[in-house]
């Protein structure tokens, strides 16, 4: 039995974009790189569904998602479904990474990471959270989070602080509760 951190996880289309439908493809011009043998790759992992089948697929220095609704006979050509739904952007990325990964040639990761200010915030509403659902009060976190020197006693009610801890926290309760998904659409503003 493998570690939990060390198995692959199986994601839905409809909960992770990038997870990308592959169908049979019609053989007519299209490139050998485009055959995809799951079977025999050393580097994917399969799982069947009651949908169909989903895999992991190390290739090329990136981890690729795919779910297909049977799984083509070895040497069959496949293509990538793109929806055109709000998850266009992210899926045809995906979808240009396994093709660059296909071709053996260099795979440039997408940016996901977003500005360090961002970073720090989410960090921040996901410490918070932690200390409500542990059952701490606002001032307790607050005093974790920021250090004591910050929290004074007087004036507790009106601190800059406490507003700040606890939009923390409503921001930690909305990001668990799905929130999550917008920091993959959080780059396509400017498009």
């Amino acid at each position: 039995m493998r570690r939990f951190d060390a198995q692959a996880i199986f994601w839905a289309p409809e909960v992770l974009p990038t997870v990308l439908r592959l169908a049979p493809a019609s053989q007519g011009s299209l490139a050998p790189f485009s055959h995809l043998d799951l079977r025999g790759s050393p580097g994917a992992e399969l799982r069947r569904a009651s949908d169909g089948w989903y895999a992991v697929l190390q290739l090329g220095g990136a981890t690729h998602r795919l779910m297909l609704s049977r799984l083509p006979a070895k040497g069959t050509a496949v293509a990538v479904e793109l929806p055109l739904d709000r998850d266009f952007d992210l899926q045809t990325r995906a979808a240009y990474r396994l093709w660059t990964a296909l071709r053996r040639g260099p795979i440039r990761l997408p940016a996901h990471t977003g500005p360090v200010q961002q970073r720090r915030r989410l960090v921040l509403a996901l410490r918070a959270l932690d200390g409500r659902l542990a059952g701490q009060n606002y001032r307790a976190i607050a005093t974790a989070l920021f250090g004591s020197e910050r929290v004074e006693d007087r004036g507790w009610k009106t601190h800059d602080l406490r507003s700040r801890t606890i939009r923390l926290v409503q921001t930690g309760q909305t990001l668990i509760r799905g929130g999550y998904r917008n920091l993959l659409r959080s780059q396509r503003r400017s498009a």
